[in-house]
């Protein structure tokens, strides 16, 4: 294919001062690198705190929201003296177990965002072995229902969760509880609850999440057998978990299910403000030194412009006294920058890829620690590379379009009389 006269001159300065190019490509190419390696490691970074926040959060937690009762309401509502209002101070116990939680259950499902769902008891409890005591809280739960959510096959360690259901007493506790009360599966622990009941459980498996807050602290029981620690009924239910087909939408339909059942709607963004929190930072952070990064490759290639329209202004006074519009001689330029976007932003889109690939394949673990991270955690997501691309161009053109406009208004005239 022949190519028009505007791009063959573009194509003759930018091979004549190949060193200037290179200098300007590898500007673009060192920015654009950056920036895909940046955000692999960032993307994969958050794909893995999430995942490992979903491994024991669901995406939408309901529950019965107790609160301590305002004494203080009636202060500035009655202003005279002569009223005398009398306050019992003592609080009668509340009950946080939920009403009806199985017709919940039922019409939850019916919502066509909801993946799956299940009841759970929650207590506070200690664990005991021998003279030493551990504080935790133990969840009942379907723990076939709580695979599906969690996946809690991938973190056991040792035994069979499918035991839970098959046990009389059964329970699975995290590794922190196991290494700090010594046991093992198959030895006993006793439970006691918040209410005084104790009880003996046999270890059927020990899981680690690689969450410190949950290895060492929760364990997970047969609902039923729950249900008895804390003396309550087959229909006491404290939790119902929820996940959906898609976990961002999870703040819109935890409002739609706090206005239709009456109690309060957890969704995995509240449940977790610390770690979003932290995101946006070091995205923040990200995006400011990329950014400074790619501005610093536009200003060489600004001024690499600039010397290339003063070294060449008889060149571009010939052009224009020949025929050339400034339309041309500004497309002339233009695709000089461009060019020099698209070589440095090719070879920058292989080498992120490179350095995001190699530290993917960077052993940080332990072979002993079950759950936890072993490599570097990168993501090879495709935006991405779009968006480094076309951010690598547009600064380019940016850095070409000004010069661009001045060598469109150098008067031939004026530099040919000299």
């Amino acid at each position: 294919m022949k190519l028009n006269v505007n791009t063959q001159i573009a194509i003759t300065y930018l091979s004549t001062r190949k060193k200037q190019t290179l200098v300007a490509s590898l500007g673009v190419m060192f920015g654009i690198s950056m920036f895909i390696f940046m955000q692999s490691l960032m993307k994969g970074t958050n794909d893995y705190f999430e995942k490992s926040s979903f491994s024991s959060t669901p995406h939408i937690r309901l529950y019965n929201e107790n609160k301590v009762a305002n004494t203080h309401l009636m202060d500035n509502a009655i202003k005279d003296a002569s009223v005398k209002i009398l306050a019992n101070p003592k609080q009668l116990k509340q009950n946080l177990g939920m009403t009806n939680p199985y017709g919940i259950i039922n019409l939850l499902r019916k919502f066509p965002e909801v993946a799956f769902i299940t009841p759970q008891v929650t207590a506070n409890v200690i664990y005991t072995s021998g003279n030493v005591q551990v504080t935790g809280n133990i969840a009942g739960v379907s723990i076939v229902e709580e695979d599906k959510m969690f996946d809690v096959q991938q973190n056991m360690i040792s035994g069979d969760f499918h035991d839970l259901d098959k046990v009389n007493n059964g329970i699975l506790i995290g590794k922190g509880i196991a290494d700090k009360l010594s046991l093992h599966t198959g030895d006993n622990i006793t439970v006691r609850s918040g209410e005084g009941n104790d009880m003996t459980m046999r270890i059927v498996g020990i899981y680690a999440t690689g969450m410190k807050t949950v290895d060492d602290t929760r364990s997970y029981a047969n609902i039923v057998q729950a249900q008895n620690i804390m003396g309550k009924d087959r229909s006491y239910v404290t939790d119902i978990k929820i996940n959906l087909k898609d976990y961002n939408q999870a703040y819109t339909v935890a409002r739609r299910m706090e206005v239709i059942t009456g109690y309060k709607a957890e969704d995995w963004v509240q449940a977790n403000e610390q770690l979003k929190t932290a995101f946006k930072i070091r995205a923040i952070i990200l995006n400011s030194v990329i950014g400074v990064i790619l501005l610093v490759a536009g200003f060489g290639i600004y001024n690499i412009l600039n010397m290339t329209i003063y070294e060449k202004m008889k060149e571009i006074a010939i052009l224009k006294a020949q025929g050339f519009s400034g339309r041309a001689v500004t497309s002339i330029f233009l695709q000089q920058a461009i060019y020099i976007g698209l070589m440095g932003g090719t070879i920058g889109l292989l080498l992120g890829f490179l350095l995001s690939f190699g530290l993917s394949r960077v052993y940080i673990g332990s072979s002993t620690s079950m759950g936890s991270l072993k490599y570097f955690p990168m993501s090879f997501y495709f935006p991405h590379y779009l968006e480094a691309i076309c951010f690598g161009v547009l600064t380019t053109f940016a850095a070409g379009f000004f010069p661009a406009r001045k060598a469109a208004k150098v008067d031939p005239v004026t530099i040919i009389r000299g």
